[in-house]
């Protein structure tokens, strides 16, 4: 079994340089406590840290993490309330101006949803029971693209999983209200691990479309 050395390396460069360096903004976000502009719903996928791949400082984004980046429709909050609980702190108590929905490329969660085997133990009906949340996204790729090889199925179940969670996201009164006013705008980004691109949902044509390119690292 290998130990946590790693890590304890890496809080002592964590204390280094917020604690030190950047004292000022720890101290700060201390006495003045969080006020993030966005949450960001991510996976849990360990090579997928919003924080790492947005270069955010403390302070700048509330983060909710589950197994495909996935939200309940409002009719289902109260069954997984540890993600709706936290999406409705960051709406109502730290009034976030944006909701980022970040899937991204080689998601197990989906790659799981998309071959539907059926659960032989507890573990695997609770994340079957999880995923089921974007059954819509895999029964519209199905239908889409039945004869495309599973490869095919499960990048394009990714991008769809991440509308079903915005679509879901509209279906809380309190989202929709702020979206309508105009106070909090909903995101879909798409991160290819394989490419290095970032890639965003643009309702106007329909499409994921890329919004950061990556024409310097060769990947």
């Amino acid at each position: 079994m290998r130990d946590v050395s790693k890590f304890l390396t890496g809080f002592k460069r964590f204390q280094q340089s917020y604690l030190g360096e950047q004292h000022d903004l720890f101290s700060q976000l201390i006495q003045q406590g969080q006020h993030p502009r966005a949450l960001m719903i991510a996976c849990c996928d360990s090579r997928c840290d919003p924080a790492l791949l947005t270069d955010c400082d403390p302070g700048d984004m509330f983060v909710v993490r589950n197994v495909a980046n996935l939200v309940p429709p409002h009719v289902q909050a109260t069954y997984f309330a540890a993600t709706t609980s936290a999406i409705a702190f960051a709406v109502h108590n730290l009034e976030v101006e944006h909701i980022i929905v970040m899937g991204h490329a080689q998601c197990g969660g989906i790659r799981a949803l998309m071959e539907h085997k059926t659960p032989t133990c507890n573990e695997e009906e609770l994340i079957a029971k999880w995923l089921g949340i974007a059954e819509d996204a895999r029964q519209q790729v199905l239908h889409e693209f039945q004869d495309k090889p599973m490869q095919i199925l499960t990048h394009t179940c990714e991008q769809s999983a991440i509308l079903v969670s915005l679509e879901n996201l509209m279906s809380y009164p309190w989202i929709s209200s702020r979206v309508h006013q105009g106070k909090l705008a909903l995101h879909g980004w798409y991160f290819d691990m394989q490419t290095g691109e970032l890639y965003e949902y643009r309702p106007e044509s329909g499409a994921f479309e890329v919004i950061v390119d990556n024409q310097e690292v060769a990947i």
